[in-house]
């Protein structure tokens, strides 16, 4: 997991071989413009999903993980509340796996909270289990979708 600014993103680039084609998109597009719906960047391997909504309460949240792809979560507007922990530590499985959805949800507590800010952004690897969008008010953000 990588939390750090957007200024910073470009540091990143080569952790993995489509990150270029993602930061680029990040850095050229007003992302706070882009409509709430899926963008097509590089077809099903690189894709941006933008959200505006209510944030939730941590004790309605389920942690979840993927195993595709590695989420760049960059937050727009409202401060975000991110939970934490290594899906290898993870014990409780909450359903099987959703190949389609790329998405396992587990029952653990988080071992790490984080607030993200409007401006940063967060990496998620498949390794890295996360409960995103803890939030009493609106978050606005947009998750760039990178197959591993």
């Amino acid at each position: 997991m990588i939390l750090d600014t957007l200024g910073n993103a470009f540091r990143y680039v080569h952790l993995n071989h489509r990150f270029p084609l993602a930061l680029k998109f990040m850095r050229e597009t007003n992302l706070a413009e882009l409509s709430t719906g899926r963008h097509m960047i590089d077809g099903d391997r690189v894709y941006a999903s933008v959200s505006r909504g209510a944030g939730r309460r941590k004790e309605d949240c389920l942690l979840e993980a993927h195993f595709d792809y590695i989420d760049i979560q960059v937050v727009l507007a409202g401060v975000e509340e991110m939970g934490w922990k290594s899906r290898s530590l993870c014990e409780q499985p909450a359903g099987e796996y959703d190949r389609k959805k790329d998405m396992q949800f587990f029952k653990d507590s988080p071992d790490t909270w984080f607030t993200v800010q409007p401006g940063q952004f967060v990496i998620f690897f498949p390794e890295d289990a996360h409960m995103p969008m803890i939030a009493p008010h609106e978050i606005h953000k947009v998750v760039i979708k990178v197959v591993i």
